[in-house]
């Protein structure tokens, strides 16, 4: 297992990272399992360990804590809050109210009494990003957290959260954890370059680009939608739509590829993300033993230039063949308020 810096926290982390999401209701429900996979992780050299309040409502973070409770001291752990647990207003964002009270539920589900990296799990375009980082500060010097980091936030936002912490004597955000892969690259134009620059760790998720480079969904045979994630959403699988039928070419092409090493599809898509320089660790999230076996074979893979050529030549550098972050909108595409005039204001100006 390799290791790197986290930012510039001095922190070594493994270059590859256990993801929990599929710890719980909605993937693996039996913990013992679940804490199995956690412990082979361990004993197989990855000291990084990532998990979030809105996994299963909590559940995933109750089976990380008690995975973790002989050996909390050999872990660099992460965890996320932004999304409501529960309905009613002031049980989300980014707000001072909201995120002191999730990190006290996280400490507890997760039964310990620091965080090692705690994130942001999503922008929050209704709180002020100097109350988000003054929050964190506090909590920092509360020692209930030792650094903080962001997820899915646009480059142009990262900048501002720097540019506001050095104005106001605030910690800033350490990391940022975006979604990166052989079909999404575009992280490559912006994200990785802004982190580049201003010493911040990058967490990549989504490797296997939402199952699409699983090796389970391929052109040649035909492709099933009956198992997986295509038994969940078929729509997104369907060979008939264009965009689809875009990234599954692209599949087939890599697939040749990762044969041509002697290794499996997944392996080759976990290699390409720690391959840049400005990624420190690659999110990985089975929801079982086997998967995470197959998985951690990919670990020791380095792609050298000739293979990354060839990838480069099937999914150009920065370029996305689907949008990553369709799922989670930025509200100024979203909310027609903030990109319309005043109808007022419009009839005056013509």
């Amino acid at each position: 297992m390799r290791y790197r810096k986290l930012g510039r926290t001095g922190i070594e982390v493994s270059t590859h990272c256990l993801g929990t999401m599929m710890f719980g209701s909605v993937g693996n429900s039996d913990h013992d399992d679940c804490v199995r996979i956690v412990h082979a992780a361990l004993d197989q050299g990855i000291n990084f360990v990532d998990t979030a309040d809105m996994y299963s409502t909590g559940e995933s973070e109750v089976i990380v804590g008690k995975a973790l409770r002989d050996r909390r001291d050999d872990v660099v752990l992460a965890t996320k809050g932004h999304f409501p647990l529960s309905e009613g207003p002031n049980r989300s964002g980014n707000s001072r109210r909201y995120l002191t009270t999730a990190v006290e539920g996280s400490l507890r589900r997760l039964d310990t009494d620091c965080i090692d990296l705690y994130q942001v799990h999503r922008p929050d375009a209704d709180t002020d990003i100097e109350e988000t980082l003054g929050t964190l500060t506090d909590l920092v010097r509360q020692g209930k957290i030792r650094a903080f980091g962001c997820s899915t936030f646009p480059a142009e936002e990262i900048v501002e959260s720097h540019n506001v912490a050095e104005r106001r004597g605030l910690y800033r955000f350490r990391t940022e954890q975006p979604p990166y892969s052989l079909l999404a690259r575009g992280i490559e134009r912006d994200i990785l370059p802004v982190c580049q620059r201003y010493g911040i760790g990058v967490l990549t998720w989504s490797p296997l680009a939402y199952g699409f480079l699983t090796g389970k969904h391929r052109t040649a045979g035909g492709t099933d939608l009956s198992t997986g994630r295509a038994a969940l959403k078929p729509a997104h699988f369907d060979p008939e739509n264009p965009e689809t039928a875009v990234k599954l070419a692209a599949v087939e092409r890599f697939a040749e590829v990762a044969d041509g090493l002697g290794h499996t599809l997944p392996q080759l898509a976990i290699a390409f993300t720690v391959a840049h320089p400005g990624v420190t660790s690659v999110i990985t999230g089975p929801r079982t033993m086997e998967q995470f076996e197959d998985l951690l074979k990919g670990a020791a893979l380095t792609l050298d230039d000739e293979t990354l050529d060839r990838i480069d030549e099937i999914v150009p550098p920065g370029t996305n063949l689907y949008e990553p972050n369709r799922g989670f909108p930025s509200r100024v595409i979203t909310d027609p308020t903030l990109r319309r005039r005043p109808l007022g204001e419009r009839a005056a100006a013509s």
